[in-house]
């Protein structure tokens, strides 16, 4: 099957300091666009993680891009300044055996061009040909991996990831790697449950929302993953917006003028999935961001009158929340040159 990237498109760029990342045409036809109406409206968006059409984000369990060196190498970067960005307490070590399993299945069976994964019994031989990765390791013996499973297979794996661990009818972040996070703490969050984690969230909880999906999330069954788009914007193409180095990126929100929304927003977008995991039963939360800045999105002529519409409509509490209070006016007055009135296509404009 042929894929969208191929070993010589992986793309030599940064998230920092000089920011020479951006979209391919390719992948801005790609990018995952949340929104499927003209207005702003809440909600849990919740669907089957199924394989979606050929070439999108959703073609299969795990999306890898052509950004994935360079997103591997500024994973690398954070976690040499800051260790911490990857934790599990002690009682999770099945559940990272069971994380590892199912990404190196998907990569494998996704970019055989790109991942292999030979498996004798409880001997496993991993090739990642885009790292220059090549292990062989025992397959529940984590003495025989550079680090702990979870750790090893997702410096390799593009997003962020946490495990829930499944007790006391709840969810608990007990294990989890974050180094492009938008704005939130695994070091704070880790063996938090769902409602303390999500507890900063505004409007939801008055709603019922966290209520009903962590119903839905305790029931998940094995075999039946889902996946939900979430939202926010992002000052520069910076991975790492995380609460420990706001001294480096906060500033940058009131660095905003009309002359530079263009390259400087950057619409940032996760798909988030979940799955049950088979040994330990707990879920494993991915969450894969991606950017594009409003000079890419505007290449895009339905994205850019709907984006402008949300904004327009986009409630005080929530802009606030998200961070975008200082830059969504200019920001919405800038994207207003492109939305002409009139209609776009009802529901989601590309999956």
């Amino acid at each position: 099957m042929t894929k969208m990237f191929t070993s010589t498109m992986f793309k030599d760029e940064t998230f920092r300091d000089d920011y020479t990342f951006a979209n391919s045409p390719e992948s801005i036809k790609r990018f995952p666009f949340p929104f499927w109406e003209d207005q702003y409206n809440y909600s849990v968006n919740i669907e089957p993680h199924v394989p979606g059409p050929k070439g999108s984000v959703y073609e299969f369990p795990i999306d890898i891009d052509e950004h994935y060196v360079s997103d591997m190498r500024d994973r690398a970067i954070v976690l040499k300044e800051d260790p911490l960005r990857v934790q599990a307490l002690p009682h999770m070590m099945t559940a990272q055996w069971d994380t590892l399993e199912l990404l190196m299945t998907s990569m494998a069976e996704a970019y055989p061009e790109h991942f292999t994964l030979n498996r004798n019994g409880d001997d496993w031989h991993w090739i990642n040909r885009p790292l220059g990765i090549e292990d062989r390791f025992r397959f529940g013996d984590a003495a025989t991996l550079p680090y702990e499973p979870m750790e090893y297979i997702t410096r390799q794996c593009q997003g962020d990831f946490a495990i829930l661990d499944h007790r006391d009818n709840n969810l608990w972040m007990d294990a989890g790697i974050a180094t492009s996070q938008a704005d939130w703490s695994l070091d704070f969050d880790i063996g938090m449950n769902f409602m303390e984690w999500h507890a900063p969230v505004p409007m939801a909880h008055d709603m019922g929302i966290f209520d009903r999906a962590l119903k839905f999330l305790l029931a998940m069954q094995y075999g039946s993953p889902v996946r939900r788009l979430n939202w926010t914007m992002t000052i520069n193409p910076r991975l790492d917006t995380s609460p420990e180095n706001y001294h480096k990126w906060g500033k940058d929100r009131a660095s905003v003028t009309p002359e530079n929304v263009g390259d400087k927003v950057h619409l940032r977008v996760e798909l988030q999935g979940l799955w049950r995991l088979p040994r330990s039963n707990a879920i494993l939360f991915s969450i894969r961001a991606y950017l594009l800045k409003m000079r890419e999105l505007v290449t895009m002529p339905d994205h850019a009158r709907r984006f402008h519409r949300i904004l327009s409509t986009l409630p005080p509490e929530l802009a606030e929340y998200k961070g975008l209070t200082r830059y969504v006016d200019v920001t919405r007055d800038w994207l207003a040159q492109y939305d002409d009135g009139e209609p776009t296509p009802k529901g989601f404009l590309f999956k």
